[in-house]
């Protein structure tokens, strides 16, 4: 990508707390200078800007001085950018201190996040299942089911197919676009990138593996005599072991919460997303994108890159 330093303001002794990362398919000088009017509006000085493009995407990298640093300032700001409802890209605003960190984590979920497809989806497909297990998990996501229970029951489906249905599904699972480039820029960087699923270890092994991730955790299917018994073995990965897994694993590298990156689209995902430096829904259920710090209503997960200040 190309960059532009567009400097809009030399004000002595001030330095940038906030970031403003606006990114879209639709990035216009007009939807820009609504944003800088929101951002007045809440007292943001806009320092400077960085213009970032190519041919998927367009990035604006506004440094801010913002006089109410604090949480509940920050999400006051939030609010008000989410209520402008500019048309063409989202806006993330993130603290100085995530962006400049020296080590970071980044941790996502992988069904409809890293990864395109919901693999339960694919696995129930084999069973002549596909269009049930969707509808079920359609609503685990919006939040409207017990993860634990639904998942269960979607698993329950699969009961007699052979082993080998697993091997079909690894062949059929695609990334998200730029999901590999995020991965190897977190990974050039020197940051640690973790996955946690409510999928299966038989899918995201190979997965993890090709990628090189430092962590990774999903649920285990119960297989004997070569077919899926309908079950997983050991605690179900759900929405509290998300969280759990992210505090465990920054805690393991030293990392504060507060350098985190928590990216997913799910119910499931709300606490990761919550307990994060910053929590970013990827073209997530409207529950989700309502209470995450952020939002990628694109489908290029690289775009996480630029919030993050990789």
């Amino acid at each position: 990508m190309q960059g532009t330093l567009l400097p809009l303001d030399k004000i002595a002794g001030m330095t940038s707390n906030v970031t403003a990362v606006s990114y879209g398919q639709n990035l216009t000088p007009d939807g820009l200078e609504q944003l800088r009017s929101v951002l007045a509006g809440q007292g943001a000085e806009v320092l400077s800007e960085t213009v970032l493009g190519d041919d998927r995407y367009q990035v604006s990298l506004a440094e801010l001085a913002f006089p109410d640093n604090t949480a509940a300032g920050l999400a006051s700001l939030r609010r008000a950018v989410a209520a402008a409802a500019i048309e063409g890209f989202d806006t993330a605003l993130v603290p100085a201190g995530l962006r400049a960190a020296e080590r970071k984590l980044l941790i996502m979920d992988v069904d409809s996040t890293l990864i395109r497809q919901e693999v339960i989806e694919l696995l129930a497909a084999y069973a002549g299942k596909r269009e049930e297990v969707a509808a079920v998990t359609e609503a685990a996501m919006r939040g409207e089911l017990d993860f634990a229970q639904s998942l269960h029951a979607r698993v329950a489906v699969l009961a007699g197919l052979p082993a080998d249905v697993v091997n079909s599904v690894r062949h059929e699972v695609q990334l998200s676009e730029g999901a590999a480039e995020l991965v190897a820029a977190f990974k050039a960087a020197g940051h640690v990138v973790a996955v946690v699923s409510g999928g299966f270890n038989q899918i995201l092994a190979p997965i993890a593996a090709d990628l090189g991730l430092d962590y990774w955790q999903a649920n285990e299917l119960e297989i004997v005599d070569g077919a899926l018994t309908g079950k997983v073995l050991g605690a179900v990965v759900d929405r509290a072991a998300k969280e759990k897994y992210l505090r465990e694993w920054a805690a393991a590298e030293g990392i504060a919460l507060e350098h985190t990156v928590a990216v997913g689209d799910g119910a499931n995902d709300l606490d990761m997303l919550g307990a994060a430096g910053i929590g970013v829904a990827f073209n997530a259920k409207p529950a989700v994108r309502a209470v995450a710090d952020a939002a990628v209503n694109m489908p290029y997960l690289d775009a996480v890159r630029y919030i993050a200040g990789v």
